[in-house]
């Protein structure tokens, strides 16, 4: 009876300690992402660029589109990104801002490219949101916050508009953690590089926008939600040290100027 008592035990220990162990996995985490099928994740995308459409005011003038599109296609086809693949969308909005949606959608504010001091900097800015959506970032991130039947539902429609709305206002304002903006961080820095832009500029704009922050800090969207802008600067200049690099003109004389006095003329009259 002893024995099997001290059998019985035993067995009991060993089922708890494996339910326990097991328990701690996060199997969705390394899971979830994969269940979403590209098809969904695009249903998901549009759904929530219809939401920041009927939102936010597009800018649909044919120059400023094809400015930054050029420097968005130079990125890409330098680094073998299809550029058909990646929706494009520039948006009139003050903040100093820019993001990526499931489904490739690319979200450039004029805020942005006002406070960019050159088409080096906007382009560091691009090309970290390429990196997160070539990593697929974006879907890690939300099905992290919201969870992986939510996201689904979003995508058949089966959730109401403030879901919808709080899934992008979560992707456009709150960072991702700090493994993934780095990681997004150099691979900007070899996007740059292989598109022959110095990626010096983009920590420049790192380091200049986080010492702007505390002033007006409601319209620097981008650098809020991306901590330590500072320290990112260092590791950015770090890493690009040592990289051979030939640097060549993106835009033609004149063109980033105008791009600027565009948006701006375009925000007066919005």
């Amino acid at each position: 009876m002893r024995k099997l008592i001290i059998q019985g035990t035993g067995m009991v220990a060993v089922f708890l300690f494996t339910w326990f162990a097991l328990s701690e996995v996060d199997w969705m985490s390394i899971f979830k992402v994969e269940q979403i099928t590209k098809a969904t994740e695009e249903k998901l995308g549009k759904t929530i660029w219809d939401w920041f459409n009927h939102s936010e005011k597009e800018i649909r003038d044919s120059e400023i589109f094809n400015t930054v599109d050029s420097l968005l296609t130079k990125v890409c086809a330098s680094n073998d990104i299809y550029r058909d693949q990646v929706e494009l969308h520039i948006v009139s909005n003050e903040e100093v801002n820019a993001f990526a949606l499931p489904g490739n959608h690319l979200v450039i504010y004029s805020g942005l490219i006002n406070s960019s001091e050159n088409e080096s900097e906007l382009c560091g800015v691009i090309a970290h949101e390429l990196a997160h959506i070539k990593m697929e970032h974006v879907m890690k991130k939300l099905v992290k916050e919201v969870g992986l039947s939510v996201v689904i539902s979003m995508s058949t429609g089966n959730n109401g508009g403030e879901i919808v709305k709080e899934a992008a206002k979560l992707l456009s304002s709150t960072a991702y953690d700090r493994k993934l903006e780095k990681e997004a961080d150099l691979m900007a820095v070899d996007y740059l590089i292989n598109a022959g832009i110095e990626p010096r500029h983009f920590a420049d704009f790192l380091s200049r926008l986080s010492e702007s922050q505390p002033e007006i800090e409601s319209h620097f969207a981008w650098i809020s939600t991306h901590p330590d802008s500072q320290k990112r600067a260092d590791y950015i200049n770090s890493y690009r040290e040592g990289q051979p690099q030939e640097v060549v003109a993106v835009l033609a004389n004149g063109t980033w100027m105008r791009l600027k006095e565009n948006i701006n003329n375009l925000d007066d009259n919005f």
